[in-house]
């Protein structure tokens, strides 16, 4: 009788000791942050608006570069009838352009890249505070993001673009 109650009471204190660890191991999730910036209309927005932004001064450049193309080739046809002091000038001149061109074509990029960034940058904190948000609703204790490979009951990435879409609440 002793042996029996000796074994009920191993029995319970291993399934008790199992419970406990069951309950206090770390529930995981992923995220597929690409989808989310990719699918969130906020990203959309940003995006747009960012295109708008910089569409004037690419079509400024554009024109620019073509007038300065055309005067290249204007300056090639009369080079042989320009006097030599006109033909310098000339030269000079669309050294200048060229070079100018040149430099606001780098500005305008790395506006472009600077912009980019911030609007990246906004994003992603967003989609973090969010992500945070659901795992501490839902007990979470680690979100992996990006995963080679993860089982859809753990991916959490649908429920944040539908909380970001609706405004992060």
């Amino acid at each position: 009788m002793r042996i029996r109650t000796a074994l009920a009471a191993l029995a319970l204190t291993a399934s008790a000791t199992v419970h406990a660890q069951a309950l206090s191991a770390p529930k995981i999730a992923v995220v597929r942050s690409a989808d989310v910036v990719r699918d969130s209309a906020q990203f959309k927005s940003a995006e747009t608006k960012m295109k708008a932004e910089f569409e004037k001064r690419k079509n400024d450049l554009e024109a620019q570069a073509k007038a300065f193309g055309t005067d290249v080739e204007n300056y090639k046809r009369d080079a042989d009838t320009l006097s030599p002091d006109q033909r310098a000038k000339k030269e000079k001149d669309l050294n200048a352009r060229q070079v100018d061109i040149q430099f606001a074509q780098r500005k305008f990029q790395e506006d472009l890249q600077n912009r980019d960034r911030e609007l990246t940058q906004d994003m992603m904190g967003k989609i973090k505070n969010v992500i945070v948000a659901i795992s501490k609703e839902k007990g979470i204790t680690l979100v992996v993001q990006d995963p080679v490979y993860a089982d859809d009951s753990v991916d959490i990435t649908a429920e944040v673009l539908k909380r970001l879409n609706a405004g992060g609440k």
